[in-house]
This record gives structure tokens, sequence and C-alpha cells, in this order.
């Protein structure tokens, strides 16, 4: 794609009213996901997983996109039909994880920067040509303590700007997420303040880069305090909070912002989702608000379905009910009384 190509694949991912399905767990986080649902650690049983997810009926009314990991782009439903197509013919984009995991930060204990970038030009290629649209990579930023230190942020903001950049070269939209993370007992205006720092030094790098802004798309966390914070915020206070800090830090022209759901429960990501949106209608902001969520997407079904075949329907009907409560968000239509059983 060139840069016109660029602009209406992202416009299509975060205009079009919908959000983002992430479905690029790595093969050890979905292992363990599966273990606590007491489903089978295997190739197969990933792939009947992923099989379901994408074939729920009218799965893209409320989603415009979808994140894929190395294992699943290449794999194919039990009638030989490939993943990527099904998702394309159904009129979702296919993305794809393109990062290799956060390893730890020389010289900075307990921090890590996400890699990835050695031969992400081959790689980029290879799944431009399988189908892929869009790429996504994930910097991890923690609280603990004093961090994150200047270097973490700055290595992570660094490598991200280049992996746009590769993405761009490639015809590919880029998902930049750089997540300050939930874990800890850190306030809210601590998250806004790390939030805050971590998303200008990003732009920064982006700028020396060069990288077309209208062409990528920003998947930050909401502004939250941490789970084991003695005082939790609001729906409405994350609303603030939230917009505040990327009005303070992102510049207007970028395509738009999916965020991540980053472990909150399904219900408070649906809300706090809608509070924001409530809450930029009334702003007037420059850009899309919409969601590329995984768990609160995705627990409900797993829940369900439990590696059974029997189960696939009901799993399918739970995914399509979140999709559908945070595709009603986007609109501010999100309400509690969604959740009762029918």
């Amino acid at each position: 794609m060139n840069e016109r190509g660029l602009i209406a694949c992202a416009k299509a991912l975060v205009g079009s009213g919908k959000g983002l399905l992430a479905m690029d767990e790595s093969n050890g986080t979905c292992n363990a996901r599966f273990a606590a649902a007491g489903i089978a650690q295997t190739v197969e049983m990933r792939r009947a997983w992923r099989e379901l997810l994408i074939t729920a009926p009218g799965l893209e009314e409320s989603i415009s996109g979808a994140i894929l990991y190395d294992e699943t782009i290449g794999q194919s439903d039990r009638h030989g039909r490939r993943f990527v197509d099904l998702l394309a013919d159904g009129g979702i984009i296919p993305g794809i994880k393109v990062d290799t995991g956060a390893k730890p930060l020389a010289l900075h204990l307990g921090e890590k920067v996400t890699e990835g970038l050695d031969g992400l030009r081959e790689r980029l290629a290879d799944y431009a040509a399988m189908g892929a649209r869009f790429a996504k990579w994930r910097a991890v930023i923690g609280l603990a303590g004093d961090q994150p230190s200047v270097a973490c942020i700055r290595a992570n903001a660094q490598a991200l700007a280049r992996y746009v950049a590769l993405c761009q070269e490639a015809g590919i939209v880029p998902i930049v997420e750089p997540e300050v993370l939930m874990a800890g007992a850190h306030s809210q205006a601590r998250c806004t303040f790390v939030t805050g720092d971590m998303l200008s030094v990003l732009f920064e790098e982006m700028d020396v880069q060069g990288v077309l802004l209208e062409g990528l798309i920003l998947k930050p966390n909401m502004v939250l305090p941490g789970l084991e914070s003695a005082v939790q915020a609001t729906a409405a206070e994350v609303a603030t909070a939230t917009i505040e800090t990327l009005s303070r830090n992102i510049p207007p022209w970028i395509a738009g912002v999916a965020f991540l759901s980053g472990g909150q429960s399904p219900e408070l990501a649906s809300a706090r989702l809608n509070a924001i949106n409530v809450q930029a209608a009334i702003d007037d902001l420059p850009w899309p608000l919409v969601f590329s969520f995984a768990r609160a997407l995705q627990q409900p079904a797993l829940a369900l379905w439990h590696g059974a075949d029997a189960n696939a329907g009901a799993a399918q009907a739970a995914l399509l009910h979140r999709a559908r409560c945070n595709h009603a968000a986007l609109s501010g239509g999100y309400d509690a009384a969604m959740e009762q059983p029918r």
C-alpha cells in the first residue's frame, strides 16, 4: 500500500464505528489460559479455538479487524479455508502481531524492552503476502517502585518508532501499543504521569523516524489506578483522566485510538469505554476512540467452551455479546442493563 492506501486502511479499522478483536496471544499465553480452563494445550486445540472466534456469525457487525499470531495466520478451518481468507471474505481486516516479546532490559533490573526488529522487514513482506494488512507491536511499562526509568521509556519508544517505519515501508498499517501495566498499587495520578511521559517520548521518536501519522493507530492503556490500589476510579474519572492525557500528548493527525483492556473485567472495560466516548463526544476530539480487546472479549467465551464442539454455539454467543456491548460503547450506548440475562 502507498500512503493513500495506508490512510484508507487505518480509517477502515478505527473509523467504521467498530473495534478490533485481539486474538494474538502467544502459544505460551494461550496454553496458560487453556490450562486454567481445563483445555488440552495442543496445536489443534489452539486452532479450533481461533476457528470458533473467527467464524462467530455476525462478528463483522461489531469488529473491523482481527489481530492474529504467527501460528494462527498460517492456519485454516476444519474445511481447509485459510483464516485470513475467512476474515477478509467476511469484511474483517486481517492483522498480525510482529514483536517477539518483552525481554529484560540490560542494566535495568526488573524492566523490559520489546524485541523483534531483527529480520522484521523480511517477516513483514511474508505476512503481507499471506494477507495481513496491519500489524501490532506491544511495549510493556511497569510501575513497580520508582519504575519506569528514562532508559526503559526511551528504549521502548525507539523500538516502537522503528517498527512503525518498517511497517509503513512494507505497506502495512502499524498499531502502536505502549502499555502502562495495571499491576501494582499505584494511584491514578501516577498512571497519568507515566502514560503521558511514554506517549510524549513515543511521538518524539516517531517524528525522528519521519513516519506517516495519518497511517497509524495508537493502542494505549486507559488511565487507571493499579489493580491493588485502595482507591479505584469511577468510569467518569477514568474517562476524564484518559482523555486529558491523550489530548496533551498525541497529535490530532493519527488515524485513531484503539484502547487495550489490560486485564480489566469485561463489564468494567465496556463501562469505561462507554464513559470515555460519552466524554469524547462532548469534547469533540479529533480521533475516533475504539477498542482492541483480547481477554475482555474472549474470556467469557473461553469459560463456556471447555474445548468441546458441543459448547461452541454458547461460546460464540458469549463472544458476540461482548462484541456488541463494546460496539454500543463506541456511541455511548452501553448500559449495565445489557449484561442482564435474556
